[in-house]
């Protein structure tokens, strides 16, 4: 299989370097990633400035762009041959519930998406180096899969593993969204010149985090994985808008 590979991470993190040892020792890969960390960018598109692709010493391609380009560029333009499958990780840090809004990693496979092909998100629910073998194992194992169970053209899967070794892993699980409390208000500060300065506050911490969810899979020790669709149409809701929309209002 051909495969992309980026992240949000950066091309000089150790997640990226880790899948793709794992990656190519059954698959064709191309890496092609940001330059610099760009967690938190979810869909972003560099529409104002130029894109720069470099070949690094270890054969990945660094871009000075976002996730998203990352993807669009190899796609579109510098891929000789079409990918048949856009992974993005990975991830230092879980991407569980609400995070999956803000994540680029989540991002680059949708931007696979948008333009046709399957793909798949991995991250590792720590914030150390620990253990991305294991998520690399389970995202070899579960590509495997995909190759008699492919993926719907409107979905993408998002995959969350715990930190912990891969033989301590009980199990993979499809789940759904979880949900978090609100976030932590903005942290205000100085900065070393005086100036008001802002940082985000902490993670809201897990508000549904019931049977079914990501959440709860990853804190029981299993892989969770997500089907995520492209299309965030509320469909059951569109007849009943049609209703009150075309009601007529008058003034009193």
């Amino acid at each position: 299989m051909n495969i992309l590979l980026s992240n949000d991470d950066g091309v000089n993190a150790k997640g990226i370097a880790v899948l793709y040892e794992h990656l190519s020792k059954e698959h064709e890969v191309t890496v092609i990633a940001p330059d610099r960390n760009c967690s938190g960018m979810s869909n972003a598109l560099s529409l104002r400035t130029p894109l720069r692709i470099e070949e690094m010493p270890n054969g990945f391609y660094s871009l000075n762009g976002t996730p998203s380009d990352c993807v669009q560029l190899g796609i579109n333009k510098f891929m000789t041959n079409e990918p048949d499958l856009v992974v993005s990780g990975i991830n230092h840090g879980a991407n569980l519930g609400d995070d999956t809004i803000y994540s680029g990693t989540v991002a680059a496979a949708l931007e696979g998406r948008h333009v046709g092909l399957p793909a798949i998100a991995v991250s590792l629910c720590s914030k150390t180096e620990d253990h991305f073998a294991s998520a690399a194992k389970i995202t070899c194992d579960i590509i495997r899969r995909l190759a008699s169970h492919p993926l719907q053209q409107n979905e993408i899967l998002n995959i969350n593993v715990p930190a912990i070794p891969y033989e301590d892993i009980k199990g993979i699980v499809a789940t759904r969204l979880g949900k978090r409390h609100r976030a932590e208000t903005m942290v205000e500060s100085e900065d070393p010149f005086g100036n008001t300065i802002y940082w985000y506050g902490k993670l809201g911490n897990e508000q549904d985090a019931g049977e079914g969810t990501d959440f709860d899979a990853v804190n029981k020790g299993y892989c969770s994985v997500t089907p995520m669709s492209v299309d965030m149409t509320v469909h059951q809701k569109v007849s009943k808008m049609n209703t009150w929309l075309n009601t007529k209002v008058t003034n009193n």
